[in-house]
């Protein structure tokens, strides 16, 4: 009889799973608002989504993404030897702003001075028609070049910390 071994995208989602649900309910650092485990059966990929904000400031709301598609499951499964599996990371902070150019730009120097990365942030500004007031939903992306794997493991918490550190710069945007 053959074990089953889990997949990349299943040891990741696992890990990061585990450490913030730890800072929830062990160190009381966040608070989980939402968890999405996806299999789109149309294209076979997998999705998995962790939502959380800083316990006591739900300003700014981080959501931590993975996500797989057939190519990466099938080369890991198949074991296919020009194949390249892992799993690509994205992150998303959504807050509430009213001042588009000031607040923006704060948002953006904040995202490049702590993750740095190679694609830039990608910002996207959306409102509800008809109402009066000034305020606009903020949904920044930080894009990652490259996919992750199971040698990215030992990465997690300092990983974490930077989104909490990107949490907290983000809940003194004015």
């Amino acid at each position: 009889m053959r074990m089953f071994d889990p997949t990349i995208f299943e040891n990741l989602k696992v890990g990061i799973e585990n450490y913030i649900y730890d800072l929830e309910t062990i160190e009381q650092v966040v608070q989980i608002t939402n968890r999405k485990d996806q299999v789109d059966m149309s294209i076979m990929s997998r999705h998995f989504g962790l939502e959380f904000h800083l316990a006591n400031k739900n300003k700014v709301t981080a959501e931590i993404i993975l996500d797989a598609s057939i190519k990466d499951l099938a080369e890991e499964i198949l074991e296919a030897p020009a194949g390249n599996p892992g799993c690509r990371l994205l992150l998303q902070f959504t807050l509430q702003i009213e001042e588009i150019q000031t607040q923006c730009e704060q948002i953006e120097t904040i995202l490049l001075s702590i993750w740095a990365p190679i694609l830039p942030p990608e910002q996207t500004i959306s409102f509800v028609y008809g109402k009066k007031e000034n305020k606009y939903m903020n949904s920044s992306k930080v894009m990652f070049d490259h996919k992750i794997n199971e040698e990215h493991m030992e990465d997690i918490p300092e990983f974490v910390d930077h989104v909490l550190e990107t949490l907290r710069a983000l809940n003194n945007v004015n």
